[in-house]
């Protein structure tokens, strides 16, 4: 068969420095081609070339050619791209929110690009943006149509996301990470939109993620990314089942398992050192631990929580949510307490409750037997020492204007924690060093670091103040696979060294599976289920909590 798309030897370099190196690959009509890498692999960059989006200023093709429908497309101009991208080649892009213009509804920002490439009145463009709205399973097409981007979900915008890239009914759609940061559930009706429209409009997508179970859950074919090199490229299910190249081998055995549980997640660099797989944690071993574990007094304890925010619908009246709806639990010290469900369901309200960043409208949260909601502002302050918080995105936690090290050591001088700065500085050099950085990293700048080490940076600040309970709200959801690993490792290190109790809140199920020893399952804010994470996860009580496992990826 004829390929849609052919890439021969393509190398591209920033600023004359090589990133991507000889890239061949072929993608044929009515097609799904899965790439997966680390970031920094090269993915991304292979895309902007297909679509003409490098930046001019730094990025050039030093060698290769880009063959679409027959031509070569690496050499066009700006303005021979502009009569090809959004109509026969189109983009979804990462992050939904950042692709659409925030001051503009939805319905006129799709309406755009068919007014581009098409030659329809108002009325016809209009009528259909709305059946582009029915075909991506947007319900009330008529108001998402006069809705801003604010206004909707995340599921909601990457649907209208895919809506604008689809308009033109492309042959050939490139979806940059389109589900990374959606809920499992939300991930797998997107996943199913995308092969119900990749079938229905004959097109081929380049599929491009760093979960391997989603690329082998949706693509034909898979190819492998590493240091701007093409790894490994042959058929999903025998790339998954017999990868050839060790590196592929090391990014498979990195994930998590949802059937069995290991001490320690093996990592590629493990793998690369041919370094041996670490030892299962039987059902026996946890029982163990969790005896000791739930001898003890709880070091939390949630009783009949509540909380309700107002909204404003005009200037007479107001409508109310209940973000958290009568919620109890406990936790004790040295657990990990996983936390799930979909956007909306409570977890992050949940845990600002704790932190006290919210406050509470019914109810008592107790630490160590005290009602810290009943708490004056000077006890509560000197209590956040004990409860931290990790946070999702450690780049926009952190003062882009202040060293690394001055900002771990900034909440020890706010807690006059230590007599002096030199003490400080001693302190923060080991905790660099605890969390897997080096020294020479005190003076430099966020900038100047990647995803994996912002993440470790964020964890060495929180645990400055030497707490006692510390929140993981989505602290590895944006980090490659390897990477988390990684991360997922170093905090069960240091939990096991300083004696830390986890609240572990993720969207990602199989992840919370590794981490937890209890689960705690939210829907429209209650608690749904909870339980023993392995006796969730192997039979699920309630149908909610069904669906959230039954949506998680199974490809490999």
């Amino acid at each position: 068969m004829k390929p849609l798309l052919k890439v021969t030897n393509l190398s591209v370099a920033f600023n004359g420095k090589n990133v991507l190196h000889n890239i061949s690959f072929s993608l044929t009509e009515n097609s799904i081609l899965g790439v997966v890498g680390e970031s920094g692999s090269g993915k991304s960059v292979t895309s902007l070339a297909i679509m003409g989006l490098l930046p001019t200023k730094i990025a050039t093709i030093t060698s290769g050619s880009i063959e679409f429908l027959g031509k070569d497309i690496g050499g066009y101009s700006y303005d021979q791209f502009k009569t090809i991208r959004g109509n026969q080649i189109s983009m979804i892009f990462q992050e939904p929110m950042s692709a659409l213009n925030p001051s503009m509804k939805c319905g006129p920002q799709v309406a755009e690009v068919l007014k581009t490439h098409t030659n329809n009145n108002n009325q016809e463009v209009k009528e259909k943006v709305l059946a582009l709205f029915d075909k991506v399973k947007l319900l009330n097409s008529n108001r998402i149509y006069n809705a801003y981007p604010h206004e909707l979900s995340g599921g909601q915008k990457q649907r209208i996301v895919i809506a604008m890239a689809i308009a033109c009914k492309p042959k050939l759609l490139i979806a940059d990470e389109p589900t990374t940061a959606l809920d499992v559930t939300v991930q797998k009706e997107i996943i199913a939109l995308l092969k119900e429209l990749q079938k229905d409009q004959q097109m081929s997508i380049l599929f491009i993620s760093h979960d391997l179970a989603l690329v082998a859950d949706i693509a034909d074919t898979t190819m492998v990314m590493y240091q701007g090199k093409l790894i490994e490229h042959q058929n999903t299910t025998q790339l998954f089942n017999t990868p050839k190249a060790t590196y592929t081998k090391a990014l498979i055995y990195s994930r998590p398992s949802l059937n069995e549980r290991l001490l320690k997640l093996p990592t590629i660099n493990d793998f690369l050192n041919h370094k041996p797989k670490s030892t299962l944690l039987t059902s026996k071993d946890r029982a163990i631990r969790h005896q000791k574990l739930y001898a003890k007094e709880p070091i939390l304890e949630v009783i009949n929580a509540s909380k309700t925010f107002f909204n404003k619908s005009s200037w007479f009246s107001k409508t109310s949510f209940k973000a958290v709806d009568n919620v109890s639990f406990s936790i004790y010290e040295g657990e990990t307490l996983g936390l799930v469900g979909e956007s909306g369901c409570g977890k992050s309200t949940l845990g600002n409750l704790i932190l006290q960043l919210t406050k509470i409208d019914q109810g008592v949260i107790k630490y160590r037997g005290i009602d810290i909601t009943a708490l004056s502002r000077r006890k509560m302050r000197e209590l956040r020492k004990e409860i931290q918080l990790i946070f999702q995105d450690p780049f926009a936690s952190l003062n882009p204007r202040m060293t690394i090290g001055k900002a771990i050591m900034e909440p020890m001088k706010a807690h006059k924690l230590y007599e002096n700065d030199q003490q400080r500085n001693k302190k923060v050099l080991e905790l660099l060093e605890s969390v897997g950085l080096s020294t020479e990293h005190f003076n430099r700048y966020p900038h100047e670091f990647s995803g994996g080490q912002r993440q470790r940076i964020g964890i060495a600040r929180t645990i400055a103040l030497q707490p006692k309970l510390i929140i993981c709200d989505e602290s590895v959801s944006a980090l490659d696979i390897s990477v988390q690993a990684q991360v997922l490792n170093l905090l069960n290190e240091l939990k096991e060294r300083y004696s830390f109790t986890y609240i572990f809140i993720s969207h990602d199920l199989a992840v919370v599976k590794y981490m937890a020893d209890q689960l705690l399952v939210m829907n429209k804010g209650r608690i749904e289920e909870k339980g023993d994470a392995d006796a969730i996860y192997s039979n699920p009580q309630k149908s909610y909590t069904k669906k959230l496992i039954e949506a998680i990826p199974k490809g490999i």
